[in-house]
């Protein structure tokens, strides 16, 4: 079980400093807070030790010309737990959730080539007799997450922010055709995945490079916007004990207004545009069913371009921010 540690304003302070730069240094953080780095850090490696956040180094599929995809699948009971497990596994898979009953799973993916995407989908799902059902839609834009932060950590004043990002290392600075990983590249993003902080010392001991390419590399993936760093926070460890998945369908011309409202909403730690019928995503945190049936009779309610809206609880969370989690 998960230990529930109780935070004061230096931990949410903290927290909402490495949304805003994961590689962001303790000094600086110390200094927006107005208290020592020592402090910091010993905040920091209390929440890491327990698994409370993680930062982790993201790529950008988009980016590099990957396509991202939304896919439910629909399973017997006996197998559902394993199927997931299976997806969570996969390189290719960055999150993974048992819904509702036990019998449904979500998941995002990453292709690189429609190959590996009719693999995975009309392979190696399609001939498993116990999944019942697949579903699947590209993810077309993203409203939150990622690069764009959950808004329930925001607790810094928009000067603290400010001073935060205009000191970032590493910033996207441009965009054009999507990049090409090269050698080494691999090692590189895969410890970033694990560890978004691990020292430039340690990554050039796993690359082979000498710690310059390291940090020439790192700032050449982050200006072209293919590297970006993550913070993953789990919401139960902040009081928010109920996490649910949501699809929801809204006519075309409304689409982007109501996308960019549900990024407003603290509760929603993503939402994503995809093709389909539900053409409209969300996976939100609650502190428990009362607050979940308040958003979504009233702030959802709010919204009146949402026609049809299905709800699936999440009862287990097998990869997040593509690492698998323990239990």
């Amino acid at each position: 079980m998960v230990e529930i540690i109780e935070l004061d304003e230096v931990d949410r302070g903290l927290l909402h400093a490495l949304q805003v730069d994961g590689r962001v240094s303790f000094s600086r953080v110390g200094e927006i807070l107005g208290v020592s780095d020592q402090r910091v850090a010993r905040r920091y490696r209390r929440l890491r030790s327990t698994g409370m956040l993680r930062v982790a180094g993201v790529v950008d599929g988009r980016r590099l010309g990957y396509e991202s995809w939304a896919i439910r699948l629909r399973c017997t009971p006996d197998a559902a737990v394993s199927i997931a497990e299976a997806l969570g596994r996969r390189s290719d898979t960055f999150w993974v959730h048992l819904l509702s009953g036990g019998t449904e799973i979500s998941a995002g993916t990453l292709q690189r080539t429609a190959r590996e995407r009719e693999s995975l989908l009309l392979g190696k799902l399609a001939r498993t007799n116990r999944v019942l059902s697949v579903t699947a839609h590209r993810t077309l834009y993203t409203f939150v997450g990622g690069r764009v932060g959950w808004q329930g950590l925001a607790v810094l004043s928009p000067e603290q922010v400010a001073r935060l990002a205009d000191s970032r290392v590493y910033r996207r600075r441009g965009e054009g055709e999507p990049i090409t990983l090269g050698p080494g590249d691999q090692a590189l993003l895969d410890e970033l995945s694990r560890d978004g902080r691990t020292g430039y010392a340690d990554l050039a001991a796993v690359t082979g490079w000498s710690e310059s390419t390291v940090r020439r590399r790192m700032e050449q993936l982050c200006s072209a916007g293919a590297l970006f760093f993550d913070l993953d926070v789990l919401p139960a460890l902040m009081g928010y004990q109920v996490e649910a998945q949501l699809w929801m369908s809204v006519p075309p011309a409304e689409l982007d207004a109501t996308g960019r409202a549900l990024a407003g909403h603290h509760e929603v730690a993503f939402a994503g545009a995809t093709t389909g019928p539900t053409n409209l995503t969300a996976s939100i945190v609650c502190r428990d069913d009362e607050a979940l049936y308040r958003y979504l009779t009233d702030s959802l309610g709010a919204l009146p371009a949402i026609r049809h809206i299905e709800t699936a609880p999440i009862i287990r969370t097998i990869k997040r921010a593509g690492a698998v989690m323990s239990l």
